[in-house]
């Protein structure tokens, strides 16, 4: 789940006059020695050590400044997500490696993770493109295919969900929740990298911006568990629902995937876990955290499994790192369901203070290594 983003037609329509009236800067100096470009985030200002690099990797030496935390993202002329970094606190540093071809892009900071952000031009130059290494090529392929298995199968279960609800089925609809969500959670950022899907289908409440409409998953969640009720409205959002997915389905195979929006995307997902679901935010009526919290692990061990090869090859102590905490992380979920094929798990409002902490440590020690994997393709 992330913050609400505005239509793609919209946020390219309006992304130079935000520019022009939120404090962005830039600064005309080369990336430094390294080629990276410098980018200082705070409250109103964004700025960047180069406006142009050459085509292939580029890296983001992120620090942000601000009092709030912030997202950092690379961003297609069209508002689609190139690679982004969420949840980057006030006073932290964090480095994002993409690939990215010659073209127009803007570079976004988002304070408070709100909103189009304040934007930087970024022109990428034909340059030197990166070389293609036929395991990486094969990698994006299968977490391609990965991707549409996830959404083909993740319709019928929305559809039995959407049937229960505007059955006026409570208990049926209660079912079927957690499993029509699976396929999403594993591969939620390829959905975000749309920019449009995401605001529509997994906005919780507290993410709702200034004149949004509540649709989606979490708003038929909080009538079934905290209402207790299904409303008319409530079955029209179910058909809404199958409506929005349907279009995520068909968007799929669109999808900007690189070997480094894999790797960065995994990390995303570990991030996900900690800043919704060990906090218990995500799934706050139907306490269903630890499906999705299992949902999003696969999607990043699926991503990792995929670039292992290489990675493996030019960082095998940090592919060894990973396969260990990989491993941990698993065995510890196991302990919350039935068996190692259920899905269905622990009721969140059941696990402890203790637990939760034990959960949040090993998610944290999986997402320390899992932030080194996309520096370690390209090398």
């Amino acid at each position: 789940m992330r913050a609400v983003r505005l239509s793609v037609v919209t946020a390219a329509a309006t992304a130079a006059a935000l520019t022009a009236v939120t404090g962005c800067t830039q600064k005309s100096t080369a990336a430094d020695d390294a080629g990276a470009i410098q980018v200082t985030a705070a409250d109103s200002t964004c700025k960047t050590s180069t406006t142009s690099v050459p085509a292939g990797h580029v890296t983001l030496k992120i620090e942000n400044k601000g009092s709030k935390a912030t997202e950092v993202e690379i961003l297609f002329p069209d508002d689609r997500i190139v690679s982004e970094k969420e949840n980057i606190g006030p006073g932290t540093k964090y480095t994002l490696t993409a690939e990215v071809k010659s073209g127009a892009y803007e570079i976004a900071c988002r304070p408070g993770m709100k909103g189009l952000g304040i934007r930087q031009k970024l022109t990428v130059t034909g340059g030197s493109a990166a070389k293609r290494n036929p395991e990486l090529d094969k990698a994006v392929a299968a977490y391609r295919e990965y991707a549409q298995e996830q959404a083909d199968a993740t319709l019928p279960l929305v559809e039995t969900f959407a049937a229960a609800v505007k059955a006026g089925d409570i208990e049926a609809a209660k079912k079927a929740f957690a499993p029509s969500r699976l396929g999403w959670e594993r591969t939620e950022p390829v959905a975000e990298s749309f920019g449009d899907i995401d605001p529509k289908v997994d906005t919780r409440a507290d993410g709702l911006e200034e004149g949004q409409e509540w649709t989606g998953w979490h708003r038929l969640e909080k009538s079934l568990w905290e209402d207790k009720k299904i409303a008319d409205t409530d079955k029209s959002l179910a058909d809404r629902l199958v409506t929005d997915l349907k279009d995520w389905q068909k968007r799929v195979g669109k999808a900007e995937i690189t070997p480094t929006s894999m790797a960065n995307g995994a990390k995303e997902l570990l991030d996900e876990v900690a800043t919704g679901k060990v906090t218990g935010e995500e799934d706050r009526y139907s306490h269903t955290d630890l499906s999705d919290f299992k949902g999003n692990v696969e999607g990043a061990q699926k991503a990792y499994e995929l670039l292992k090869p290489v990675a493996q090859k030019n960082d095998a102590a940090l592919a060894g790192e990973l396969d260990k905490q990989f491993a941990a992380l698993d065995a510890l979920l196991d302990k919350y369901r039935a068996d190692k094929t259920s899905y269905d798990f622990v009721s969140y409002d059941k696990v402890t203070k203790d637990q939760r902490k034990e959960l949040s440590d090993a998610v944290n020690a999986l997402a320390e290594p899992l932030s080194k994997l996309a520096a370690a393709v390209v090398k």
